[in-house]
């Protein structure tokens, strides 16, 4: 199995989140090794867009309802354009390489910090194709229900929580660390062509997935609290 931890190399917060994120990863026992991803920036975008032969698909600003997906899509606060998609593409690439390769792997982004050792036998025998490790706090909007209604449920790995309406998407406390499948890869990549290029953790989301959204309790990882680099 792989792990990797995507990373912004010429920003210096960045590279040391990552440093403790490798740190952590050694401390709780993990029996796999993380290797570094070199983050899309966002003057390589255009080309990758092209390379991927891919569109955005995602309002800038304001909000508008998708008639395909029957999900409204909401603007993310973003300064620069090209950093979220960055983002995304840092994500899509590897789903791409975990459907190519046929092998799990763990996403992490350079904010994770790892809290318990991660078991990876219990992921893969999970019925769930896409695992959240991460703990909600300080991750994602209405973390307090989300982490409430993970609680509730027997220990183990369990179907993501519904925090919103059904017209807006839902997912993951965050993507800052994820364990995905092949078959969950190739759902993202199709989901990918069906629907043109979001923000990662928007269409990685519950209503599209069909029930193979999944997050562990107790969780495996947290975020370290840093500014986004790319709402910024």
């Amino acid at each position: 199995m792989k792990a990797k931890i995507i990373t912004l190399r010429d920003n210096k917060f960045s590279v040391a989140a990552v440093e403790k994120a490798l740190a952590s990863s050694e401390k709780v026992g993990n029996g796999f090794t993380v290797e570094v991803y070199d983050a899309i920036t966002p003057e390589m975008v255009d080309d990758k867009m092209k390379e991927h032969r891919l569109t955005w698909n995602y309002p800038s600003a304001g909000e508008e309802y998708d008639m395909k997906s029957g999900l409204k899509k909401a603007a993310y606060m973003t300064a620069k354009l090209n950093k979220r998609i960055g983002c995304f593409l840092s994500h899509y690439e590897q789903w791409k390489q975990c459907a190519e390769s046929g092998e799990s792997m763990i996403v992490l982004e350079h904010d994770a910090l790892f809290t318990n050792k991660v078991e990876v036998d219990m992921l893969e025998e999970s019925s769930y194709n896409i695992i959240g490790l991460n703990n909600p706090k300080g991750a994602t909007r209405r973390a307090s229900l989300f982490d409430q209604q993970v609680k509730q449920r027997p220990e183990g790995v369990v179907s993501c929580p519904k925090v919103d309406l059904d017209h807006v998407p839902q997912g993951l406390a965050g993507n800052s660390a994820y364990y995905i499948k092949p078959e969950g890869a190739k759902k993202m990549l199709e989901l990918v062509n069906e629907f043109g290029a979001w923000p990662n953790d928007a269409i990685m989301c519950r209503q599209l997935l069909g029930g193979k959204l999944g997050v562990t309790n107790p969780y495996y990882t947290k975020v370290q609290g840093l500014v986004s680099t790319t709402s910024l």
